[in-house]
């Protein structure tokens, strides 16, 4: 592991420890039934934080390969739990087959053996071409068009849009050789400190209410401050990324709000089901998409805005 990613690792076990200790002591705090629930919310994200931080210190420890597998099994959870909150006919099961078994795995592939013209295009073009063609060998027409539409945006969402996130491994930036990996800390740094921080401007400064419908804990204050404090947060870490302080800001912005439009869309998704959460995998974060839906919007726009701007 690059030493200092190792030091990057070091200072957010510090950072856990540090929450780790305040979430205890607002625990004992804690009077009105409000306060317990919102302390005992806490205290079950930051233990799934330090499960989350293991795992993946294990995967960038081990290298490129572990790494994909992680993402790897991290999209076919994430499609799994998508697939069994929206339903399904028997006659989709031909191209939920494809989508779980051979495009799914071919996109981790093809980061692996490095052919990006082909991982850009093998689930935009041919998986959006091929899937609703075995569904329509089944000869169920009923819902075609909305039953196809979900098996696509299942697939483009969870398995190509999460799929950018190892593939900036892939990059090949001037001087930055042997470095790519801080590029994907960066990234999924900022992406969960967004998500955590304005959680927490959200509960001590939340008043107005962004989509109340769709995502009742999302206030105007709490993504306002919560972005702004993680913007911050990426500019200080320009030193690990080919930025300067002000491009990595801007880097930070960009995935700021496309994480934001994540979670709000999936959101949406899960309110029209009628569910809170994707599943029940990670305590305190419902199921893995809760956790991967601001990665599924930022990956794809980071990486191409670094791919367009830094790789000659």
């Amino acid at each position: 592991m690059d030493m200092t990613l190792v030091w990057l690792v070091g200072g957010l076990v510090v950072l856990l420890t540090a929450a780790t200790l305040i979430g205890r002591v607002a625990a004992t705090r804690a009077k009105s039934p409000e306060a317990v629930a919102t302390a005992a919310n806490l205290n079950q994200r930051i233990r799934s934080w330090w499960v989350m931080v293991a795992v993946l210190s294990a995967a960038f420890a081990f290298g490129q390969t572990v790494t994909l597998v992680l993402f790897a099994l991290t999209s076919f959870y994430c499609l799994r739990e998508f697939i069994s909150l929206t339903p399904t006919l028997p006659a989709d099961h031909s191209a939920l087959a494809f989508a779980f078994y051979v495009f799914l795995p071919l996109q981790y592939i093809l980061i692996g053996i490095d052919w990006q013209t082909l991982f850009s295009i093998a689930i935009p073009v041919y998986a959006f071409l091929l899937l609703p063609a075995l569904a329509a060998l089944k000869q169920e027409t009923a819902g075609f068009l909305e039953r196809t539409s979900k098996v696509q945006w299942a697939l483009m969402l969870t398995v190509y849009c999460i799929s950018h996130a190892p593939a900036l491994l892939l990059l090949d930036i001037p001087g930055y050789a042997g470095k790519e990996v801080l590029l994907l800390f960066f990234l999924i740094f900022v992406v969960q400190a967004s998500d955590v921080l304005q959680y927490v401007f959200g509960k001590l400064f939340g008043r107005h209410k962004i989509a109340p419908v769709v995502s009742p804990n999302k206030t105007v204050e709490g993504f306002v401050g919560g972005g702004l404090a993680a913007i911050l947060l990426g500019a200080c870490l320009f030193w690990i990324t080919p930025f300067s302080p002000l491009q990595a800001a801007g880097m930070a912005f960009a995935i700021v709000m496309a994480g934001f439009c994540g979670g709000l869309v999936l959101s949406a998704v899960k309110r029209s089901m009628g569910a809170k959460d994707w599943g029940r995998m990670i305590e305190g974060h419902g199921g893995a998409l809760d956790r991967m839906d601001s990665v599924s919007y930022s990956a794809p726009l980071f990486f191409h805005l670094t791919n367009y701007f830094f790789v000659s």
